[in-house]
């Protein structure tokens, strides 16, 4: 799979680690995050990752920031994206069974490394159900 992946001032360890079970996974990735710790704005690594997920280039989307929000908010902005703020990973889960999302994003500041990693391997490895799903996803975007 090919993945893409952006984090803000908040993230570089998780991503660290991400990039690093993708790795080991066999998957291949886009890296449009931050290493730093100084402080970054949120969008300028949310849109690239929309964008790559949007345009296809990648298959899914990883996106982190503190809490999860602001990220997740602006790649929304974005049509056919649906970014799934999770916290465990039984949300990331459904994120991906219910509501197809294709891109998940983390709150660095609200779960661990080790939550984070079973999240993305949930997300990553957990199909969408579609049947009475479907539908309702389809009327997600304003088009």
């Amino acid at each position: 799979m090919k993945i893409s992946i952006g984090n803000d001032h908040a993230g570089p360890d998780y991503k660290k680690a991400i990039v690093l079970y993708l790795e080991e996974n066999g998957h291949t990735f886009f890296n449009h995050g931050t290493d730093a710790f100084d402080s970054v704005d949120y969008p300028d690594f949310a849109h690239p990752v929309a964008y790559d997920v949007e345009s296809k280039k990648a298959d899914f989307g990883i996106i982190i920031c503190g809490s999860g929000n602001g990220i997740a908010m602006t790649a929304n902005k974005h049509q056919d994206i649906r970014a799934a703020l999770c916290w465990t990973k039984e949300i990331a889960l459904l994120a991906r069974q219910h509501n197809d999302a294709n891109i998940i994003s983390i709150p660095a500041r609200y779960t661990s490394i080790q939550q984070t990693i079973e999240m993305v391997d949930t997300f990553l490895t957990t199909p969408f159900e579609g049947g009475r799903h479907a539908n309702r996803v389809h009327k997600i975007a304003c088009k």
